[in-house]
C-alpha cells in the first residue's frame, strides 16, 4: 500500500510586494510525524506567489521521502487551493507558470488539496516567519528536520565562505542575472560532482558499471584523490560529502571527507549503470561479440546492454530521483557528489535541458570535477564540466 503523506505550506509578504518568504514541512499521514521542514526568503514579492513557492517545496520534498506516495495538501489559501483543485481559473499571468510547476511534481491521481483556517495552519506559518526573519539578517534558514524525520545532531553548519567558481553566491547576493526568473532566488543547492580517480580498468577504457568486479582505485588514483582533496581543502567550499556505493567511489570520498574533517554518506541512486555481459569488456570487443546489440543501444536510451544490464533512461529516472531527495536534504550547501561517469553527465543535460544522446558527447576524466547549482524556482545552472586543473 502506498505512503500517505500530508503536505502543509504557507507563503507571506511584509507589505504585499515586499520581503516573502514561504514555509512547508511533510508530515506521515498515519502517525502525524514531521517527516522534513523546509522554507526560503525570496526576496521582494507577493503573497500568492510566496504560497505558491510554498507550495512547489512543500511537494519535492514529498516527492523526495516518496514519489510514489499519496499527497494531501493543506493550505489556509483559498486562491492556492481553488486553483490547483480546478475549480478556478488561474488568471493571473506571474501564477500560471508556478501552477503548472506544481502540477508537474506530483501526478494528478496521487495529490488532492484541501482549504484549512488560518489557525490550523500555524507550523508552515512560523517556518514562512523565520524563514523572513533570517533573510532579514542577511542569513540562510536552517532545517530543524531534515528529510526523513531524523533531527538534526548539533547547531546547523554554518555556510562556508566562498571565492571560487565552485563556491556559492552570498546568502544576500544575487543569483547570476537570468532573463526569466527573479534577481533573488536564494542560495542554490550546489553539487560539486566529482569522478572517481582511476582503477585498473579506467586507462583500458573498459566497461566498468555496478554489475562487475567493483575495482579499487590504483596507485594513480589514490594519487588522484590526494590532488583532489588537497584542492578542494584550499577552496573551503564543500560542506557534506555523498557517494556511490562502489568502492572506487567510496575510497576516493573517503580521502576527500578525511582532508576536509566531514564524513561520507552514501547515496545508492549514485551508482553507474550496470553494463551487464559488456562488464569487463573493451568498445572493441563489445562491438565485436554484440555488433547488434550494441548498435541498438547507441541508437536508443530505452535499450538495456546485453545480459540483463540497465538501460539510460532507466538510470536517468534513479539519478533524478537521487538528485531530488539531495536537493531537498541540501538546500543552500555545496555538497560534493563522488560518483560515476553516467550519472555526472545524466545531471549535465538533465540541467541544460539537453536531448539523450548528448550523453556520448561530453568528455569526463578520471578525478575530474564538474558543478550544477540548484535554484528554489526550480532552474539550474551548470557552472563547470570536466575540469582537472587540480591534477595538473
Amino acid at each position: 500500500m502506498a505512503r500517505r503523506f500530508i503536505v502543509e505550506a504557507d507563503g507571506g509578504s511584509r507589505g504585499n510586494p515586499g520581503p516573502a518568504g514561504y514555509g512547508a514541512l511533510v508530515r506521515d499521514a498515519e502517525t502525524g510525524e514531521t517527516l522534513a521542514e523546509v522554507a526560503e526568503y525570496l526576496g521582494t514579492a507577493t503573497n500568492n506567489v510566496a504560497e505558491y513557492k510554498g507550495l512547489i517545496a512543500g511537494l519535492r520534498a514529498a516527492h523526495a521521502l516518496d514519489p510514489a506516495a499519496e499527497v494531501r495538501v493543506r493550505m489556509d489559501s483559498k486562491l492556492v487551493i481553488e486553483q490547483m483543485s480546478g475549480r478556478w481559473k488561474i488568471k493571473h499571468p506571474d501564477m500560471r507558470p508556478l501552477a503548472a510547476e506544481a502540477k508537474g511534481i506530483v501526478p494528478p491521481g496521487q495529490v488532492t488539496y484541501e482549504w484549512i483556517p488560518r489557525e490550523n495552519n500555524k507550523h508552515a506559518d512560523r517556518l514562512a516567519n523565520e524563514a523572513m526573519d533570517a533573510g532579514k539578517r542577511g542569513e540562510q534558514w536552517r532545517p530543524k528536520v531534515p528529510p526523513g524525520g531524523t533531527l538534526a545532531a548539533g547547531a546547523p553548519e554554518a555556510a562556508a565562505p566562498a571565492d571560487d567558481t565552485l563556491a556559492e553566491p552570498a546568502a544576500t547576493g544575487a543569483a547570476p542575472a537570468v532573463g526569466w526568473g527573479s534577481a533573488d532566488l536564494g542560495t542554490p543547492a550546489t553539487f560539486v560532482l566529482l569522478r572517481h580517480g582511476e582503477t585498473p580498468l579506467t586507462p583500458e577504457k573498459r566497461f566498468s558499471g555496478s554489475g562487475g568486479t567493483d575495482p579499487e582505485l590504483s596507485d594513480v588514483g589514490r594519487h588522484q584523490a590526494e590532488r583532489v582533496a588537497a584542492a578542494l581543502a584550499a577552496r573551503g567550499t564543500i560542506q557534506a560529502v555523498v557517494a556511490s556505493p562502489l568502492r572506487r567511489c567510496r575510497e576516493t570520498a573517503e580521502v576527500v571527507a578525511r582532508r576536509l574533517g566531514l564524513d561520507v554518506r552514501v547515496e545508492e541512486g549514485l551508482r553507474e549503470t550496470d553494463f551487464g555481459a559488456w562488464e569487463g569488456l573493451t568498445f572493441a570487443e563489445v562491438k565485436e561479440r554484440y555488433p547488434d546489440d550494441l548498435d541498438a543501444w547507441l541508437a536508443s536510451t530505452e535499450v538495456a546492454p546485453t545480459g540483463g544490464g540497465e538501460s539510460f533512461a532507466a538510470v536517468t529516472r534513479r539519478v533524478a530521483l537521487a538528485r531530488d531527495k539531495l536537493i531537498a536534504r541540501y538546500t543552500g550547501r555545496t555538497v560534493l557528489l563522488v560518483t560515476h561517469v553516467t550519472p555526472i553527465k545524466t545531471l549535465v543535460r538533465l540541467a541544460l535541458g539537453a536531448p539523450p544522446e548528448s550523453l556520448f558527447r561530453m568528455e569526463l576524466s578520471a578525478a575530474s570535477l564538474t558543478a550544477v547549482a540548484y535554484y528554489g524556482d526550480g532552474n539550474a545552472s551548470v557552472r563547470l564540466l570536466n575540469d582537472t586543473s587540480h591534477l595538473r
